[in-house]
């Protein structure tokens, strides 16, 4: 337990260098991007002139330079505070974050449990029955979801399951008259629009990992210690669940501590096509619209999701291996 808290302890003050290395780059590489709030929102008005734009700028504090700019900024993130949107109804970031945040993290966790559901025992069968039929038939519609772009699928679902075949809805995340429906019908009725993102979701994540754990359960088999099992005659059962499944999921540890980012990233497409109210949905408009603190408020929240996985992938490897606890094994 003291190696563990020991790596924990050094991982985390890595995160903290990591984060502020992000933030910093993010900062910089958002406000070299062309246009900015002050030109959206004085182009179309005929009696905005040039004075007017500078007074927007110094109200943003865009006229300062770009390091105290950012120092002001990271001086409000270390009291939480994300600022407040520069577009829109200028509302802080994280009111505008946290509304948004419960359905592409539902979407996201739904996503992932399915595609946990689905992966490993097909990658696990596959490995076992190498060279079968049931390895054949899954290795072409792994390929098939690999070559698959998400949001050409999710256009040809709609128009099968939406307008040719009306059976699920296609857009939004309620019907017209949800308020008016009871608590289950309510809750029947979001569920049914999200059936489409969410088998989007789990379509473009399964076949990457159902591979990476037939290729580890391959490589375990074949380990002296598998066929010491075998050859003392314990049964098929014991030897692939108990002895392989545990050393042949640590790839999928790292998979799923990389995936923690794709609350926000992979959900930009997904939900503007769908038009759900998500984080990706928000973030979009938030580029769109040059909103550099609600912009820096999903990079950040992104940054934690992708550092609290890697920080996760790291104490997975070291509560499934003893070779990592001891300071042995797998040094990342």
């Amino acid at each position: 337990m003291a190696q563990i808290l020991k790596r924990i302890l050094l991982k985390l003050i890595w995160v903290a260098v990591v984060f502020l290395g992000i933030t910093v780059i993010s900062f910089w590489v958002i406000h070299l991007a062309p246009g900015s709030p002050t030109d959206l929102q004085t182009t179309l008005n005929p009696e905005a002139g040039m004075e007017a734009r500078a007074q927007l700028e110094k109200l943003y504090g865009l006229d300062r330079p770009l390091h105290i700019q950012y120092a002001s900024w990271l001086s409000r993130l270390v009291r939480l505070d994300f600022g407040q949107s520069m577009s829109g109804d200028h509302r802080p970031v994280w009111d505008k974050i946290k509304e948004r945040l419960p359905l592409t993290f539902g979407m996201n966790v739904a996503s992932l449990v399915l595609t946990l559901l689905i992966a490993v025992p097909i990658g696990v069968a596959s490995a076992w029955w190498r060279g079968g039929a049931f390895d054949r038939v899954s290795t072409v519609v792994v390929f098939i979801g690999f070559a698959m772009p998400g949001f050409w699928l999710a256009l040809l679902l709609m128009l099968w399951l939406g307008i040719a075949w009306p059976i699920l809805p296609i857009s939004g995340l309620t019907s017209l008259g949800h308020e008016h429906m009871t608590g289950p019908q309510k809750v029947w009725d979001v569920v049914r629009h999200l059936i489409l993102p969410v088998f989007i979701y789990t379509s473009g994540s399964w076949a990457g990992m159902s591979r990476f754990m037939r290729s580890s359960m391959l490589e375990v088999l074949h380990q002296d210690y598998i066929m010491t099992a075998r050859a003392k005659g314990l049964p098929s059962r014991v030897v692939l669940f108990k002895h392989a499944l545990r050393n042949a999921l640590m790839p999928v540890i790292t998979i799923l501590g990389l995936s923690v980012p794709a609350l926000i990233g992979g959900s930009v497409i997904i939900e503007s096509i769908f038009a759900l109210p998500g984080l990706g949905q928000l973030f979009y408009q938030a580029v769109m619209a040059r909103d550099y603190p609600l912009i820096m408020g999903s990079l950040v929240l992104g940054a934690v999701l992708t550092l609290a996985g890697n920080l996760l992938a790291d104490v997975g490897y070291s509560l499934a291996d003893p070779r990592v606890r001891l300071g042995g094994g797998r040094e990342r």
